[in-house]
């Protein structure tokens, strides 16, 4: 009888158990719930000059990484000016005798241009799973590492295939660039800044453009082989500072989210903002990006790359493709060849 009573009442207690997890576990989601609901006021009713004072650290991470892009702005411009430089066509084109000069042909010309987009293609595949994996930090880094190193190729290309395989390298860490910067720029910020941080992401390919005007504008009238190793050589200029810079930087609180460690969130939060806000509570910050997360994992379960073809997405999908295919329309893969026709 007793044995009976006792092994009842074990049960009892073991039944019991999942209902207090169940209910611990309701009672953090509502907490969470409403310190996210808190967060995400605060956010949108949240000044511009409010969230310059909050946010200037992560202003600043952001500009630093986005500076990336001026090296792909570089070469967009660089490439179709270096074809009306006449010592670049001596070294890697051949002799025209109808028209009495050396000149990269046509076919090279396409295969130079089209190197960096293959790559760049690549790096934008393969960018998405590494920074998942990784982080967004350690990914740029890695991207300009391998940048520095990819421009030894260019700069000492001895023939023009040697110089497609460099182009074809150097697009990979660009596409790797395109994809973490504006990923960076529209997270580590609140939502009052992003417009600004993820414009600034395309002003860094006009700076680049500017900047490659002004190097081939300084070089082509040289009579040597610096006319073009100059050009290439420039490309140095940018990864070393922002990989100085990159090693200080904070990863962004979202991926520490999506990995579970709750603390490093927190922490890299705090390197974000500015201390001098007492009205600021980090807690619920994070707790607006676990409740966000959780939302989009519900989302995504039994979601396939199929579905962005389906019902209202097929629609978004339109919209993105649209407003990227515009740069592209908009004539900004021709500028860089105007040097050569005139």
């Amino acid at each position: 009888m007793s044995t009976d009573k006792a092994a009842h009442v074990g049960s009892n207690h073991d039944e019991t158990i999942p209902s207090h997890d169940k209910q611990d576990t309701a009672l953090h989601t509502e907490a969470l719930s409403h310190e996210a609901k808190h967060a995400s006021d605060s956010e949108h009713t949240m000044t511009l000059m409010k969230a310059i004072k909050l946010y200037p650290k992560a202003i600043g991470w952001s500009v630093l990484l986005s500076s990336t892009l001026i090296m792909e702005g570089y070469d967009l411009a660089l490439l179709g000016s270096l074809y009306a430089s006449p010592e670049f066509n001596k070294k890697y084109g051949v002799y025209n005798e109808a028209k009495e000069k050396w000149a990269v042909s046509a076919a090279w010309q396409s295969g130079l241009s089209n190197g960096a987009r293959a790559g760049e293609i690549f790096g934008l595949l393969i960018a998405g799973w590494v920074s998942d994996r990784y982080g967004y930090k350690m990914t740029t880094i890695g991207s300009l590492v391998l940048m520095i190193c990819f421009i030894f190729v260019l700069f000492f290309a001895p023939n023009i295939k040697v110089l497609v395989v460099g182009e074809i390298l150097c697009g990979m860490p660009w596409g790797a660039f395109q994809s973490v910067t504006p990923a960076y720029a529209s997270e580590v910020a609140p939502t009052v800044l992003r417009p600004y941080l993820t414009t600034f992401i395309n002003m860094c390919w006009v700076i680049g453009q500017f900047f490659a005007a002004a190097v081939n504008r300084g070089s082509v009238h040289r009579a040597d082989q610096w006319a073009y190793r100059i050009p290439f050589a420039v490309q140095w200029v940018w990864p070393l500072p922002i990989l100085a810079g990159l090693i200080w930087a904070p990863e962004f609180p979202w991926w520490h989210v999506r990995h579970g460690n709750r603390a490093a969130a927190k922490k890299s939060l705090m390197r974000l903002t500015s201390r001098n806000e007492p009205n600021f509570n980090p807690d619920e910050t994070i707790a607006l990006i676990e409740h966000t997360n959780e939302i989009e994992k519900a989302m995504s379960e039994g979601v396939t790359y199929r579905d962005c073809f389906k019902g209202i997405d097929l629609r978004r999908t339109e919209i993105v493709v649209g407003i990227w295919l515009v740069q592209t329309l908009g004539g900004q893969n021709l500028m860089g060849y105007f040097a050569y026709f005139m």
